[in-house]
């Protein structure tokens, strides 16, 4: 995964099936007057896009529907290495949206989404930055739901542990500990949840209260982690 990327261009990897939507993407990313960002690979396989240069991407655009086989069931996976995902598809229903956002990606896209919107929610991923689109309000209006990972990451958080200290707690599925860019990235995507349900929380303190009346953290569950017997994790 790559850094998150404000002093270049963002690197996007597009996962999609359909030259004419690879070429969209390519040419609303080339047009952007700003040039914020730039197509680093394509590709029609997930895994293939991951051997080469899209495992170092900022953002993977990805399709939810592959070679004729949907593949929410990756996304979970993808967030949970480390990727940010921006869903792009045109299956749109509110129960997609709110299984696609739940399962860690940062944003959903309708693929009759204008260009300017497409090119400012990929920048605003990339940069770990919350962004609320009207597919995202739209699916998510009944209730926030967070990713495991997100719930982890935001109760170590509300713990009183830093970025650190949460990275060296959570593990990739190989075993070995994500990073504290990955830590952020799981905060601002609970953050970006409830924005887009139309309850932004500008504090941790909102985020915590938010999570208490959603019934997503129990308050038990909240308590300084110093105060335990064995002390921060070093």
């Amino acid at each position: 995964m790559g850094a998150s990327a404000v002093d270049r261009r963002v690197r996007v990897a597009v996962i999609d099936d359909h030259d004419v939507v690879i070429e969209g993407v390519r040419a609303w990313i080339a047009a952007d007057p700003r040039q914020r960002a730039v197509v680093s690979v394509t590709g029609d396989r997930i895994d293939t896009v991951l051997a080469g240069a899209g495992g170092e991407a900022d953002v993977i655009v990805l399709d939810l529907e592959l070679g004729g086989d949907v593949v929410t069931g990756r996304v979970a996976e993808l967030s949970d290495a480390g990727h940010r995902v921006v869903v792009f598809s045109v299956h749109v229903r509110p129960l997609i949206v709110q299984a696609v956002m739940a399962a860690g990606a940062c944003a959903f896209l309708d693929k009759r989404t204008e260009r300017a919107q497409f090119v400012d929610t990929v920048v605003a991923a990339a940069q770990d930055r919350p962004f609320v689109t009207p597919s995202m309000a739209g699916g998510m209006l009944q209730a926030v739901r967070l990713s495991a990972r997100e719930r982890q990451a935001l109760q170590h958080l509300f713990q009183g542990m830093d970025h650190a200290s949460i990275a060296r707690r959570l593990r990739k599925p190989g075993g070995e500990p994500v990073s504290p860019l990955t830590v952020k990235q799981y905060i601002e995507r609970a953050r970006a949840k409830f924005a887009a349900a139309g309850r932004p929380c500008r504090s941790n303190y909102a985020l915590l209260a938010r999570c208490i009346e959603d019934g997503l953290i129990r308050a038990e569950e909240i308590s300084d982690y110093r105060s335990g017997s064995g002390g921060p994790v070093a």
